[in-house]
C-alpha cells in the first residue's frame, strides 16, 4: 500500500473575501509569513473569525495541483496561548503521488494511482488490454462480497482481487473483515476505486481497477462492492447500491465475464428486502444493459419458492443467464469468520440466505456449468 501523502499546517486568517451558501473563502497568512486564499465549510468548522487560529489542509496546493488545488480550514487550533505543533506530516512530493482522494475536502490527501507515471503498473495499463474471461463478481453489500471472496477460495480461487468502490465507507482500513482477510491470504489483494482509499493499489475507475487487478495481482477472481455500510431510502432509485449495474458494464465493457450476486434475505423485516430484495430487482431487471450471469442458490420449500416467484415477476430469466447452484458444501469456509461476517447486524445462521448466495455465486464464478439452466427446473 502507498502512504497517502497529507500535510497540514497553522495559519491565520486575516479577511473574509467571499462568502455563499456553506462555504467561506478567508485571506490567511501562514507561520512562514506567506498568504493565501482558503475555503472553509462553517457547518464543519464552525463559525471562524478574523484573527483565528486554524489548521490548514495544504497538500494539493503544496503539489501544484488543479484539481483540488486549494488550502482548506480542517479546524480551528488551539488558543495562542497554548503549547502546539505547527504542521501534521511532510511537505508532499509529486513522484510519490498525486492523484487527490476526498477531494475538495478539508481531509483530501494525495495517493499513488496505480495510473500514474511513477506507478509500477502504468506500461501495463496503458495497453488496451481485454479481460477475457476473467470472472468479475458483483455484490451491492460488502459483507457479500467478503463471503464470495472466502467462498471462491473454497471453489479453488488462487488469487482473489476485492475492489471496494465509493458508495459507502471511503477508507478501506475501516473494514476488519477485509484486513483479516488479506491477512489470511484469502485475499491476494485490494484496489479502492474513486474516492475510496487505502488498498494495496487506489485507482480512478472501476474499469482500471478491473485491469490493475489482472495487471498487478494477476487475478484468477474478482470480487467488487461499495465498501462498509449503504444508503438507501426506501425509493426504487435511491439507494447507493444501484451502482451494482455500472460495476457490472465496466467488467462487461472489458470482455470480462460478469456475475451478479443476488441479495437475498428471510430474516429482514423490511418486507421490500424479503426474498429477493428489491435492490437486486431493480438493478438486474430495470438498470443493466447487458446480459450477465447469476447464481440463485437452492433454497428448499417456501423459501425456495417465493424467490423463483419474485425472480419471475422481476423478468430475471429473460435478461440474464441464471442458473440454480447448490453451495451448501461451501458453508463450513464462512464459519471460521462468523464474528465478522453480519449483515444488517444479523449473523450467519440468521441470514443464511444471503450467504448461501454468495457462495452460489462464487461458485458460478469459478464453475461456469455450475448447477442447472433456469429452465431445467423441475
Amino acid at each position: 500500500m502507498t502512504q497517502p501523502q497529507f500535510h497540514a499546517r497553522i495559519g491565520t486568517l486575516l479577511e473574509r473575501l467571499e462568502e455563499r451558501p456553506g462555504a467561506e473563502e478567508w485571506s490567511a497568512v501562514l507561520a512562514d509569513g506567506s498568504e493565501a486564499r482558503v475555503i472553509a465549510y462553517p457547518p464543519l468548522t464552525g463559525e471562524l473569525a478574523p484573527g483565528r487560529r486554524v489548521w490548514l489542509n495544504t497538500t494539493a496546493v503544496e503539489l501544484g495541483l488543479g484539481t483540488g488545488g486549494a488550502h482548506f480550514v480542517l479546524a480551528p487550533a488551539l488558543c495562542k496561548e497554548e503549547p502546539l505543533c505547527n504542521e501534521i506530516g511532510q511537505t508532499p512530493e509529486r513522484s510519490a503521488g498525486h492523484l487527490m482522494k476526498l477531494r475538495y475536502t478539508p481531509l483530501q490527501h494525495a495517493v499513488l494511482a496505480a495510473e500514474e507515471e511513477a506507478s509500477p503498473h502504468r506500461s501495463a495499463l496503458q495497453q488496451n488490454m481485454a479481460l477475457t474471461g476473467l470472472p468479475v463478481l458483483v455484490a451491492e453489500l460488502h459483507s457479500m462480497a467478503m463471503a464470495a471472496a472466502i467462498a471462491a477460495r473454497g471453489c479453488g480461487a488462487l488469487r482473489v482481487v476485492y475492489i471496494m468502490t465509493d458508495g459507502a465507507a471511503l477508507p478501506i482500513a475501516v473494514s476488519r473483515l477485509s484486513a483479516r482477510l488479506k491477512e489470511a491470504g484469502v485475499l491476494a489483494g485490494t484496489i479502492t476505486s474513486g474516492q475510496a482509499f487505502g488498498g494495496d493499489l487506489d485507482a480512478v475507475t472501476v474499469a482500471s481497477s478491473l485491469a490493475a487487478a489482472h495487471a498487478a495481482f494477476d487475478a484468477d477472481c474478482v470480487v467488487i462492492s461499495q465498501g462498509p455500510g449503504n444508503a438507501g431510502t426506501s425509493s426504487p432509485f435511491g439507494f447507493s447500491g444501484l451502482a451494482q449495474s455500472d460495476h457490472l458494464h465496466a467488467a462487461a465493457a472489458l470482455g470480462a465475464r460478469p456475475l451478479a450476486a443476488l441479495r437475498l434475505s428471510f430474516a429482514d423485516p423490511r418486507s421490500r428486502h424479503r426474498g429477493l430484495s428489491h435492490h437486486t430487482a431493480t438493478v438486474l431487471g430495470r438498470m443493466l444493459l447487458t446480459r450477465v450471469s447469476a447464481a440463485v442458490p437452492e433454497l428448499p420449500g417456501e423459501y425456495g419458492d417465493l424467490l423463483a416467484g419474485q425472480i419471475e415477476a422481476a423478468g430475471l430469466p429473460c435478461r440474464h443467464d441464471l442458473r440454480f447452484v447448490c453451495a451448501d458444501d461451501l458453508w463450513d469456509s464462512l464459519l471460521e469468520y462468523h464474528d465478522l461476517l453480519t449483515t444488517m447486524g444479523r449473523g450467519l445462521e440468521e441470514e443464511r440466505a444471503f450467504f448461501l448466495s454468495a457462495c452460489a455465486a462464487a461458485r458460478l464464478a469459478m464453475e461456469p456449468e455450475a448447477g442447472m439452466p433456469w429452465q431445467a427446473r423441475p
